[in-house]
């Protein structure tokens, strides 16, 4: 098995070999960020890989944008890309060391690069990170893939068992609006964290 750490990533920066770059925002985040209202909001985009994602949520007022990638080179690359917006915060970590609350958690293929065993200590850590009545909100593959990840992929029931241990799915369907090459295999969600 392949060991997903810093080394790993920054070797695939490095190397250009990238995909997941799609040299936008993906159209279903585009389209939840476009109606989104309170821009206080605290935002934590890990495993952020590329810029596109905080720069749209800056162009559109939001400011208190945190971003967070293992990567020493990606982070250095999304820095120089948002040079011009220094209210925007960069972690370059271990998305498990985070520490802190998040309203709002854009998640934006970052989950398919974490090896399945980790998915629960993925979901544990979601809670753990969001704000009272905070929201993961995001994409993810509805495939599984024939070559070994990442990206990993999965399916809706196991999604759905996983996301409703302590988080409160309020939507999390096929997307209607992905990109062409992703197009009937990424599933969009929003989940809200439950008050016990």
């Amino acid at each position: 098995m392949l060991t997903l750490d810093q080394e790993y990533w920054n070797e695939r920066h490095l190397s250009g070999d990238t995909p997941w770059d799609i040299k936008k925002t993906s159209p279903p985040l585009k389209a939840y960020i476009d109606q989104l209202t309170d821009k206080n909001i605290s935002i934590l985009i890990p495993g952020a890989g590329h810029f596109q994602d905080a720069d749209y949520f800056y162009v559109n007022g939001f400011q208190n944008i945190t971003i967070c990638d293992i990567s020493s080179v990606a982070v250095e690359k999304i820095k120089n890309n948002l040079r011009n917006k220094p209210e925007i915060k960069y972690i370059n970590n271990d998305f498990f060391k985070l520490t802190g609350q998040y309203d709002l958690i854009l998640e934006q293929t970052f989950f398919c690069a974490i090896n399945p065993g980790q998915w629960q200590k993925y979901a544990d850590k979601m809670l753990q990170l969001l704000s009272t009545n905070g929201k993961l909100v995001g994409v993810l593959f509805g495939k599984e893939f024939d070559q070994p990840g990442p990206p990993f992929g999965g399916n809706l029931t196991e999604y759905k068992t996983l996301f409703n241990s302590g988080l409160h799915i309020l939507t999390m369907e096929m997307c209607y609006n992905s990109i062409p090459q992703r197009l009937g295999n990424e599933l969009f969600f929003i989940c809200k964290k439950s008050i016990i």
